[in-house]
């Protein structure tokens, strides 16, 4: 019975020893695990989304596994302190590191990250070991850093093939990146100093649907003419805050969405430009000089729901009647902003689409291709690329000038009733035009032919001129041509405010323009002769010089002769008229006096003393006292008629001894 009883409870002991080490090996192993997964104290966890932004943190804390969202912004981490333990935290997918201390593209990231955030550091170089260390990455954002041209190492981008967003934006750039990766779908390179964009700048990147270069130095002269044409499938296209005069030539087309030009130094957009952008659905044209548009520019925009057109000088005539039609066809199905005239005044700050009476008076002829011309006696199929765009011509009963029938022996220059036209060709592709009248007009005409062979006629482009102009720059000419360049003042306007044509018959002259290869044969004569003017200047210059030596030579012996100059007289003169007596207190030191000589080294003071005819006599003395003004070894000198003594110091008692008074004073 006691044995059943001892082997019972040897049973019931085991038991409960066994339950035991089971109870402390599972808080073990929750121990542990709650160890690892536990929350940075300086943060904020939800889930795997760690937040250790806007702490002051100069170093990334201990993050647990799970985490895959890291929020580290505007800290003030550096690069060293990421540390290497960073490398095996595989579940990481995003990681915001901007605006931070880091000057180097960062080490030790795990290569699990897909979106990696570093604007607003000072990152300086882009290499291309560190890149390769994340293979997945799709989104890099290296905005607002010091990262320029040849910094980026070749090929840097090689080893990310997934990469599809790539922002530069605010950096120090001067051309476009090369070897950027084919997946790239989104670049955006704003801000920079890029000046020029050669043809295999976008080499390759056929996916590409956004490119943003706004606020760089690009001009028409500096991109390739087809640059944008390999982008085949370009959706966005931004030319904001650049210096284009046009918009560049051959334009992706097939896909091309949205097109911002605005804020740049457009005057004309050459007929043509838009061409086959059926897709595209917002046009942003403003801060520009434009005063009007080509007819026919916007004939294939089918889908275009937004036009931006403010601070432009638009100039409201006949000549902008095809886009009034356009946009009363289109309906509520477009939106405009800032399609307001302001010439003529009569029509000053209204929108276009309020002038519907003042459009009914142009005279429209219909032709059979259906495309809307104005009247005008002459041929209006203006050159690929005018200058200036084909303005209007203006509705009248009679009919429109017409160039004279003439031998072409005209000159330079040309002279009418009441105006005075005169060209001169600038260089092979530009002429200038100059003229003068007799009386005030509202605007001019001007209409330019280039001769064909055997004197045939080309095609005749002509623009309106504002009234108060006397000058104008034909551009875009072509070399080795002849030109008839004519004119006819514009000098009432009609009761609809728009300006009617003087009988007066046109004043025409002729120009021709340049070959390149002579214009290059100036430029090497004028440079041929520019070193001779330096020396000419040299020469100059050194006469001048030394005559005004000469010059101040001679005022300053004078001034030396005469005694006019650093005269001790002077001042005495001057104390005299100031009524000093000679017994006035001399306080020396205390006063500004260009009289006292200042010894900084030893750190004495010479005063001289008025010479004052006695009333007595008196024993002679030096007319000059030296003494201490500043702390030294205390002595005083007194110079008299026989001796130097030198007593005391630092006592009165050795002043009065070796004959100094206490107080200067002149004695009478």
């Amino acid at each position: 019975m006691a044995a059943a009883g001892v082997t019972k409870l040897q049973d019931l002991l085991g038991l409960l020893c066994v339950c035991l080490a089971l109870h402390l090996a599972t808080a073990t192993i929750q121990g542990y695990i709650s160890d690892r997964d536990i929350c940075p104290s300086v943060c904020r966890c939800d889930e795997d989304f760690i937040y250790c932004n806007d702490r002051g943190l100069s170093s990334i804390p201990s993050l647990p596994p799970t985490a895959s969202v890291l929020y580290l912004q505007n800290n003030h981490i550096n690069n060293p302190g990421l540390p290497t333990s960073l490398e095996h935290h595989l579940a990481v997918r995003v990681v915001y590191l901007y605006d931070n201390e880091l000057d180097e593209f960062p080490l030790h990231l795990p290569p699990s990250v897909r979106e990696l955030h570093l604007q607003d550091n000072n990152i300086r170089t882009i290499p291309r070991s560190t890149l390769a260390r994340m293979p997945l990455l799709e989104k890099l954002h290296l905005d607002d850093n010091s990262i320029s041209t040849v910094s980026i190492e070749d090929q840097a981008f090689a080893d990310n093939p997934r990469l599809r967003l790539l922002f530069l934006s605010r950096n120090h750039l001067s051309s476009i990146p090369s070897g950027l990766p084919a997946s790239l779908e989104e670049l955006r390179l704003d801000d920079n100093r890029i000046s020029t964009i050669p043809t295999h700048a976008f080499r390759g990147l056929a996916s590409l649907r956004c490119l943003v270069l706004d606020g760089n130095l690009l001009a028409n002269q500096r991109i390739a003419d087809d640059t944008f044409s390999r982008l085949s499938n370009l959706t966005e296209l931004s030319l904001v805050r650049n210096s284009l005069q046009t918009p560049p030539v051959n334009l992706p087309s097939s896909h091309l969405q949205r097109l911002s030009l605005q804020d740049n130094a457009m005057i004309h957009i050459p007929r043509g430009s838009l061409d086959g952008m059926h897709r595209l659905l917002r046009l942003d044209l403003s801060g520009n000089n434009l005063t009007t548009l080509p007819r026919g520019l916007f004939k294939d925009l089918d889908s275009l729901a937004q036009l931006l057109v403010r601070g432009n000088p638009w100039h409201c005539g006949c000549n902008l009647r095809w886009l009034y039609d356009w946009l009363k066809a289109r309906g509520n199905g477009i939106t405009v902003r800032g399609l307001t005239c302001q010439t003529p005044d009569r029509v000053r700050d209204t929108p276009l689409m309020d002038l519907g009476s003042e459009m009914e008076e142009c005279e429209v002829l219909r032709t059979p291709d259906r495309t809307n011309r104005v009247q005008t006696g002459l041929d209006m199929s203006t050159t690929q690329t005018p200058p200036q765009g084909s303005l209007f011509t203006l509705r009248s009963n009679k009919r429109g000038p017409v160039l004279p029938d003439m031998d072409y022996t005209l000159s330079s220059s040309g002279v009418g009733k009441s105006l005075a036209l005169n060209v001169k060709p600038l260089s092979h592709s530009s002429v200038r035009v100059t003229w003068s009248v007799a009386q005030p007009s509202s605007s001019f005409r001007l209409s330019w032919l280039r001769l064909g062979n055997e004197n045939n006629r080309g095609s005749i482009t002509e623009t309106l001129v504002r009234g108060d102009r006397r000058e104008y720059l034909l551009t875009s000419l072509q070399p080795r041509s002849s030109y008839i360049i004519c004119m006819v003042p514009l000098p009432a306007e009609s009761k609809v405010g728009l300006p009617t044509e003087s009988d007066e018959a046109l004043v025409c002259a002729k120009a021709e323009t340049s070959d390149i290869s002579s214009l290059e044969d100036d430029d090497d004569d004028e440079s041929q002769q520019l070193p001779n003017l330096p020396l000419a200047g040299i020469i100059g210059g050194a006469s001048a010089i030394v005559s005004l030596a000469l010059i101040f030579g001679f005022f300053c012996w004078y001034c030396h002769r005469t005694g006019h100059l650093c005269s001790r007289d002077h001042y005495t003169r001057s104390s005299s008229r100031k009524k000093k007596n000679c017994d006035d207190y001399i306080e020396s030191g205390t006063k500004k006096d260009n009289t006292i000589l200042e010894i900084r080294g030893p750190g004495f003071q010479m005063t001289p003393m008025a010479a004052c005819p006695p009333t007595q006599p008196k024993q002679l003395r030096e007319d000059y006292i030296i003494h201490t003004i500043f702390p030294s070894n205390g002595t005083g000198l007194y110079k008299g008629a026989d001796s130097v003594t030198n007593s005391g110091h630092g006592t009165n008692r050795g002043y009065r001894e070796g004959g100094i008074p206490d107080i200067d004073y002149c004695y009478t």
